[in-house]
C-alpha cells in the first residue's frame, strides 16, 4: 500500500516510478480523487461545525423565550444533507484505498528498467556447471527411473502438477529442507516458526496477496486460504503491533508445504517438479527498521545463496528489472540453480525487500522516541526444498542411473551415500 501523503508531497517522483512499471497517468487520476475526497472533508467540517453552533444558539433562544423556528429549520436541512456528504466522502476514501492497493510498489534507483526477464542483470555467477560422460537425464526421467517418484499415482488421486515420492527420494527431500533450517537458524540467526497453513483475509491481504492474486490462491469453504507461502504468516506475526526497536531486526524462518493454483501459468512446466499446485519451501522473513533494510537485503541473499554453496550447486544471482519484478517488491534478487537436464539455470529463491508496502497494509510499526514509524519487511526463499531436489537429481545423477547425495546432506540421511535405482 502506497503513502498517500508520499503522493501529495512528490507527485512527480511517485508518477516517474510508476512510469518504471509500465504505468501512466495513474498519478493524475489519484490526486483528482483525492482532492474531491479533501474539499468534502473540509465542507463536511464546515457544516458539522455550523450545525453544533445553531444547536447552541437554537438552545439559547428557548431558554429566553426566542423564536428559534428558522434556526431549527437549517439544522433539520443540515441533517439531511450531511449524511449524503458523509456517504459520499466514503466512497471517494473506498475508491482511494482500492486505486492505491492496485498499484504495485515504487522499484529502487538502482533497479534496471525492462519489460520483462531480458532486462534482468547478472549479479554473480558461482560454482560450474557439472559435465558429464553421458547425456545428462531431466529429473522427471530420473526420479520415476528410479522407482520412487510417481506423477501417475498423484494425478490419480489429485490432478496434473502433483507428485508422490516414496523411499530414499521422500528422506532425501526432508533431508535437504532440515540441513537448510539447521544452517538459517543456527548461523544466521532466524528463529524457526511452525505458522499455520490456513490464513484468513486480513492476513493475505496485509502481504499484497490479495485482492490481487486471489485467482493464484486455493480457498476453503471455510473462509480461509491455503498459504501460496509461509511469507504470508510469517510476515503477519507483526501485523497490528507496535514493536520496541530494541527487537529489530526480527528474522524468521519456516519450512511448509505451499499451495499455488497457477493460474497464469498454463502450458508451462507442466511436465515435472517445477512448478506444481503443493510444494515445499524454507522461507525467510525479515523485520527491520528502514536504515537497515538495503543492508539486510544483502543478508538474506547471502544466506540462500550459502545453502546451495554448501551442496555444490552452480547458481547464478540477477537482479531483477522493473518489468520483471514482484507487485510488492521494491528491489529483488533471484537465485536460478543450473538445472543440466534443461541445460539452463532456472529460479530456485527469489529474495525482495518491500520498504514499509506491507507494513502499511498490517499496520505494523515501531516506537520512535516522538510517535511511531513503519517497519520495513523482506522475505526470500531460503530456499525452494522441491526444485533443490531436483537441482541434486540432475546436478548429481550417475550413468547408471543413481544419485549420489551430496556431502552436506550425508548427516540427515541414516547412512545412506546415493539413490540406487530399486529393484
Amino acid at each position: 500500500m502506497h503513502d498517500i501523503g508520499f503522493l501529495r508531497s512528490q507527485p512527480e517522483r511517485f508518477a516517474a516510478g510508476l512510469a518504471r512499471r509500465g504505468l501512466t497517468d495513474r498519478a493524475t487520476a489519484l490526486l483528482d480523487i483525492d482532492a474531491r475526497r479533501r474539499a468534502l472533508q473540509t465542507d463536511l467540517q464546515g457544516l458539522l461545525a455550523r450545525r453544533n453552533e445553531a444547536s447552541k444558539e437554537i438552545g439559547r433562544l428557548k431558554g429566553q423565550g426566542g423564536d428559534a423556528s428558522a434556526l431549527m429549520a437549517e439544522v433539520a436541512a443540515l441533517k439531511e444533507r450531511i449524511p449524503a456528504l458523509e456517504a459520499e466522502e466514503r466512497s471517494l476514501g473506498e475508491e482511494l484505498t482500492g486505486a492505491l492497493e492496485a498499484l504495485p510498489n515504487i522499484p529502487k534507483d538502482e533497479v534496471p528498467d525492462g519489460a520483462d526477464e531480458t532486462g534482468n542483470v547478472e549479479v554473480r555467477r558461482v560454482g560450474t556447471p557439472p559435465s558429464f560422460a553421458f547425456d545428462p537425464k531431466p529429473h522427471d526421467e530420473i526420479g520415476p527411473a528410479l522407482g520412487l517418484m510417481d506423477f501417475d499415482a498423484a494425478a490419480r488421486m489429485s490432478g496434473a502438477r502433483f507428485v508422490v515420492l516414496k523411499g530414499a527420494l521422500a528422506r532425501l527431500e526432508r533431508a535437504i529442507a532440515s540441513f537448510f533450517l539447521d544452517v538459517h537458524t543456527t548461523e544466521f540467526g532466524y528463529t524457526e516458526v511452525n505458522p499455520p497453513l490456513l490464513v484468513r483475509d486480513q492476513a493475505a491481504y496485509g502481504v499484497g496477496q490479495l485482492p490481487k492474486f486471489a485467482e493464484d490462491m486455493f480457498r476453503t469453504n471455510s473462509e480461509h486460504w491455503l498459504i501460496t507461502t509461509a511469507e504470508v504468516p510469517l510476515t503477519n506475526l507483526v501485523a497490528d503491533q507496535i514493536l520496541d526497536p530494541a527487537s529489530l531486526p526480527l528474522r524468521f524462518t519456516a519450512w511448509t508445504p505451499c499451495f499455488r493454483s497457477e493460474a497464469g501459468a498454463a502450458g508451462r512446466d507442466t511436465r515435472g517438479m517445477i512448478r506444481q499446485h503443493q510444494f515445499q519451501k524454507v522461507e525467510l522473513v525479515s523485520i527491520v527498521r528502514p536504515e537497515d533494510s538495503d543492508t539486510e537485503h544483502e543478508r538474506m541473499t547471502a544466506a540462500a545463496e550459502a545453502v546451495l554453496t554448501r551442496l555444490g550447486l552452480p547458481f547464478r544471482t540477477m537482479l531483477l528489472c522493473t518489468g520483471d519484478m514482484g507487485f510488492g517488491s521494491r528491489k529483488t534478487y533471484d537465485i536460478e540453480v543450473w538445472l543440466p537436464g534443461q541445460n539452463a539455470y532456472r529460479e530456485i529463491s527469489s529474495c525482495s525487500q518491500f520498504g514499509d508496502f506491507q507494513a502499511r497494509r498490517m499496520k505494523a510499526r515501531y516506537k520512535l522516541e516522538k510517535g511511531t514509524a513503519f517497519v520495513h519487511t523482506l522475505n526470500g526463499s531460503g530456499v525452494a526444498v522441491g526444485r533443490a531436489l531436483v537441482a541434486i537429481l540432475e546436478n548429481y545423477q550417475n550413468a547408471d542411473g543413481s544419485v549420489t547425495i551430496p556431502d552436506a546432506l550425508m548427516p540427515y540421511m541414516g547412512g545412506l551415500t546415493r539413490v540406487d535405482p530399486v529393484t
